[in-house]
């Protein structure tokens, strides 16, 4: 198991709109380009993963500062 990439993988959802976007359509596609782009995730990684809660993420995502996060060009909503 790779914790390393558990954390990449936790930090982008929390900091890129895009990525996130993408990941509450399809978690699965989401997770198997992090690791055709060679982040190491278990198979119990990529199950855990994906059965995040998509609507906690945004949650959280929200409460961290704008200085953090990844530039977008697109509006985001406020939740």
């Amino acid at each position: 198991m790779s914790q390393r990439g558990v954390e990449i993988v936790l930090g982008r959802l929390a900091t890129d709109a895009g990525l996130r976007d993408q990941f509450s359509v399809s978690p699965e596609q989401v997770l198997q380009d992090v690791i055709s782009n060679g982040i190491e995730l278990s198979r119990i990684e990529v199950a855990a993963l994906q059965s995040l809660d998509t609507l906690a993420l945004r949650r959280f995502a929200a409460a961290i500062d704008p200085r953090l996060q990844k530039a977008t060009l697109l509006k985001r909503r406020r939740l």
